[in-house]
């Protein structure tokens, strides 16, 4: 499983529409969730709606937070979307092998089975979370919420009983407008996870959509010569008949 955990607090102005880049990632995958880090009212009207059509069209979730509640909200959204995820292919192969896409419309004693699989399937799937920070000039008063909360995501994605890998990316790339630099690549070791985070200039413009294109270029490559399907495809042969 596939996931751009994007961490922002306000509009996009530069590139591609984020909305697109994001439907381009849930095309080839990929999970888009945002995480809207609020400030006493500073990210307005038209940030927010964007904020949602970017979950939206990345087949994920969106939750506007003060920086108090981010920590705890990024855990949520990722786990969240993992459950979303594995529920979705589950309720696919159910259609495929049973003729419904309905859990509850199972026998009890199957509608247990099902239940227990999909609980299992979210501890134990391989995840791979991207987490994609706003690094333009209005977050650096959030620097230290952001430190917090990818900290607890990644010992949260530690304690799962699956491989679980993260990467993280800042935005905008340097002063001069880059789009997207790449901090940490893939790694299942939480130490040092936040070292580089000191080193930020946080400044500049807010390309979020050609950032967003970056990371999916970026998986893209991790992907390569590697089997395409997604992990959860055909994963309830065995339990469904």
């Amino acid at each position: 499983m596939k996931q751009i955990l994007l961490i922002t607090d306000g509009c996009s102005n530069v590139g591609v529409s984020p909305v697109v880049a994001s439907a381009q990632a849930l095309a080839e995958g990929i999970t888009v969730n945002v995480v809207g880090v609020l400030d006493q009212g500073d990210l307005g009207e038209f940030g927010s709606a964007e904020i949602e059509e970017i979950a939206r069209a990345g087949g994920g979730l969106s939750r506007l937070v003060n920086t108090r509640q981010l920590a705890q909200t990024v855990q949520m959204l990722t786990r969240k979307t993992v459950a979303q995820t594995i529920q979705q292919a589950v309720h696919r192969e159910l259609q495929q092998v049973l003729g419904t896409s309905s859990i509850e419309s199972l026998p009890p004693d199957k509608r247990g089975e099902v239940v227990r699989v999909i609980d299992e399937l979210g501890e134990t799937s391989k995840l791979r979370v991207a987490l994609l920070i706003d690094g333009s000039a209005s977050m650096k008063p959030k620097l230290h919420a952001v430190e917090e909360a990818i900290r607890d995501l990644a010992l949260s994605l530690q304690a799962r009983q699956g491989l679980s890998e993260i990467a993280v990316f800042h935005f905008p790339g340097s002063a001069y407008g880059d789009d997207c630099t790449l901090d940490l690549d893939w790694t299942t070791n939480v130490g040092g996870m936040t070292q580089f985070l000191p080193r930020l200039q946080m400044k500049g413009t807010t390309p979020t959509g050609p950032a967003l294109m970056h990371v999916i270029d970026f998986y893209r490559k991790a992907d390569y010569g590697y089997k395409k399907n997604d992990e959860t495809d055909g994963m309830m042969s065995d339990y469904v008949v």
